[in-house]
């Protein structure tokens, strides 16, 4: 007899996982279905992992760096075996964590390969063999795969994929990274601090082609100061791996193909959705390049089937499909008739993106060139870190916050924020901050808003705008704001405001509410706060 659940999700990444959750805490009945580890590609041979390693790799630049901070470091090395095996026991460490809350939520969780035998059936084969599980809803949360050189598939020796660049057999002396996306940088960035001499190439014009432009030609400098050859413009037109490593034909910018010999080769030119064989033909569901179509609720074409994260449209991120299983989880509870749900619709301009090189870069929202494209009449603001104390102190003088301020016609403002810096990416922070809706604002941590916001007007380049500065400045600043300007030597600044960011590198973007007002609301929530907490002690001292 087949087990029967409100819900079924097809994957268990960290679109599919928190999925889950997300259901059981609001009443449903929920399976989860996995074919390899709970936690999919992000926790096991993605995102975590990878985060790791470059962890490992940050610590041995700054031990090899130790004599700028005062410091004495002698015989500095790396165990490569050392450093793949913290690596993993990170990654195993989470899919325990996962485990367990999925006995703490009560999620049945079924190992095998599921497949969609209807609306509202999976199929599963595991190594205990078939099972049939129905529900009134399914997820399909499957994710992706790194995409491969058709000419030169991965053979884990010499040409690797993401995965394999995880766990190497030995450390590269000379290292070809095709593409430039977030792995390919990542990984280029890793190898390099961990000796390797790496080279880049890049079939566009620029380096990180999704970020703002400046932000590439920035990144590229520093990458080249830091060691590495950078290929822009440039296909791999040949590739093949021998017994002592990888021959490579590249055609660069000017048209001339060079030779080139490495001891390995990463390829990361993008994925492919793992769409095929999981019965999606079948009902007719709709996709574009083999990526599901769905709707800001994530709901597909056909009645009681969903879909989230890789599987679906960029942005292709991890917390992009934790944010998308949540937004699904409560969309399909009130079509249950939760009370207590509330879905709201997934913008694409409010997810961050990410990549953990070094230096680091964050953004979100659009670039000066996506909103010059959007009509926008642009105002850009820039501000180098080694004007910023903080960085100074820390010796992480490299990098700049950029900020683009719109306005649209005839009367919709948009506020773009571009930063890049050296060091810890507050994505959620600045994803919030771009939201307008209630429910984005009710989530800010009143404090966490005004000790960031905070820094966030005092020190990037300024932006015009054709209204007062005292606009945007909530009273209990307005000294502040004053004392800068006067600090600096100058008048009165009037329709210009200062707008920073500390700790972060990122592109923002805000709508429609000002910033600053943003962080007055903040101050009032955080006083409200206080109050109810000075009454509540009131009542209990008394009551005692």
């Amino acid at each position: 007899m087949a087990e029967n659940y409100d819900l079924i999700v097809l994957g268990s990444g960290p679109g599919g996982y928190v999925a889950a959750i997300r259901a059981a805490q609001l009443g449903l009945k929920t399976a989860i279905v996995e074919r390899e580890n709970l936690g999919g590609i992000c926790l096991n041979w993605g995102c975590i992992p990878t985060k790791a390693l470059l962890r490992s790799a940050e610590i041995f630049h700054y031990m090899s760096h130790a004599k700028d901070y005062g410091l004495a470091a002698a015989s500095i090395s790396a165990d490569l075996d050392a450093v793949v095996k913290r690596s993993r026991g990170v990654a195993k460490q989470l899919n325990q964590g996962v485990t367990h809350l999925m006995k703490k939520n009560k999620i049945a969780v079924h190992m095998g390969d599921g497949k969609l035998a209807g609306a509202s059936k999976v199929e599963v084969k595991g190594d205990k063999g078939s099972e049939t599980l129905t529900a009134k809803h399914i997820i399909v949360a499957t994710g992706a795969r790194a995409r491969e050189l058709p000419f030169a598939p991965a053979d884990g020796k010499r040409i690797w994929t993401y995965r394999h660049a995880m766990t190497p057999a030995e450390m590269p002396k000379k290292l070809l990274v095709i593409g430039s996306g977030a792995i390919g940088i990542e990984f280029a960035s890793f190898y390099n601090d961990m000796g390797a001499e790496v080279t880049v190439v890049e079939m566009l014009d620029r380096i990180v082609p999704v970020e703002d432009a400046d932000v590439s030609s920035f990144l590229e400098k520093s990458l080249k100061k830091q060691g590495m050859t950078i290929l822009t413009g440039a296909g791999v037109e040949e590739l093949k791996a021998t017994a002592s490593g990888v021959s490579a034909k590249i055609k660069t910018k000017d048209g001339k193909v060079q030779a080139g010999d490495y001891s390995h080769a990463i390829v990361a030119i993008g994925i492919v959705p793992n769409t095929e064989n999981i019965g999606l033909e079948a009902l007719g569901v709709k996709t574009t390049k083999g990526h599901i179509d769905t709707d800001p609720y994530c709901r597909t074409n056909v009645k009681g089937l969903w879909a989230i994260g890789d599987v679906t449209a960029p942005p292709w991120l991890a917390h992009k499909a934790s944010h998308e299983g949540v937004i699904a989880a409560e969309a399909i509870a009130k079509e249950l008739g939760n009370k207590d749900a509330h879905p709201h619709p997934m913008d694409a301009k409010n997810i961050p993106g990410c990549t953990y090189c070094h230096p680091q870069i964050a953004s979100v929202g659009l670039t000066e060139a996506k909103a010059k494209e959007a009509g926008y009449d642009v105002k850009v603001g820039n501000f180098p870190f080694i004007g910023n104390g903080k960085a100074i102190a820390l010796g992480e003088v490299e990098g700049f916050v950029k900020s683009v301020l719109g306005e649209s016609p005839p009367s919709i403002e948009e506020m773009v924020m571009a930063v890049l810096k050296q060091g810890p990416a507050l994505n959620t922070f600045l994803s919030k901050l771009r939201g307008n809706n209630s429910e984005v604002e009710d989530d800010l941590s009143s404090l966490f808003c005004s000790k960031l916001v905070a820094a966030v007007y005092k020190h990037v380049g300024l932006i015009r705008r054709d209204r007062a500065a005292g606009d945007f400045l909530p009273k209990h600043f307005s000294s502040q704001f004053d004392s800068y300007v006067d600090m600096q030597g100058g008048a009165k600044l009037g329709p210009e405001i200062t707008i920073s960011f500390d700790a972060v590198q990122a592109e923002v973007a805000y709508k429609q509410k000002p910033l600053l007002q943003l962080e007055a609301q903040a101050h009032r929530q955080h006083r409200t706060a206080r109050e109810r907490r000075e009454r509540w002690r009131e009542r209990r001292d008394a009551s005692w």
